[in-house]
């Protein structure tokens, strides 16, 4: 229990907090400013001009995140053995980390189809003009549930971090191994 993670805990948490933050700030900054511009042709593609540049910041962001969490993991092989609760909430951590990298990626495909399509006329980044090709409309629908979606996701598993660090607090730590050998030794009886 004296062991620290503290690089671990920094990739993992920041890396995360980067992830959310961006994909918020986004949502709200990146795609309201470029709905402020005159020119509807302008618009979409000022929006896509923003998430290209945030892309390689995400992705290291990201990475970060995803290497800290196996660091993370690795540390904490024991507990995931022995401590009830943390298995699952740990699968479950992994689950929504899975469910957050899948949009992240569909979204940046279906940004890279409004950011090829150019000066394209639109109502705002994420709504298209009766004008607007179908094929960017569609990717443009598509975009307006997920800028909500992935910061949603990404917040999950910040709520789960807070859950998971509560589950390290030594008294946790020991009411969740002794009621693993309950179980356990419950299973054994019953065999």
């Amino acid at each position: 229990m004296a062991e620290r993670n503290t690089v671990a805990r920094m990739m993992h948490d920041l890396g995360l907090a980067a992830w959310f933050g961006g994909s918020l700030m986004g949502a709200i900054g990146v795609n309201g400013a470029a709905n402020d511009v005159s020119d509807p042709t302008d618009r979409a593609r000022v929006a896509a001009a923003g998430w290209a540049r945030w892309t390689p910041v995400n992705m290291a962001a990201i990475a970060s995140h995803l290497a800290g969490g196996a660091l993370l993991t690795l540390a904490n092989r024991r507990r995931l053995a022995y401590q009830k609760g943390v298995p699952g909430m740990t699968g479950a951590k992994a689950g929504l980390t899975g469910l957050a990298l899948a949009l992240t990626a569909y979204s940046r495909a279906k940004g890279r189809q409004v950011e090829q399509a150019g000066r394209t006329p639109v109502e705002g980044s994420t709504e298209p003009a009766e004008e607007t090709p179908q094929q960017v409309a569609r990717a443009q629908q598509r975009l307006r549930a997920l800028q909500w979606a992935i910061p949603a996701v990404t917040g999950a598993i910040e709520v789960m971090n807070s859950y998971a660090g509560e589950q390290q607090r030594p008294s946790q730590q020991m009411r969740g191994m002794l009621a693993r050998a309950g179980q356990v030794l419950r299973m054994r009886a019953a065999t």
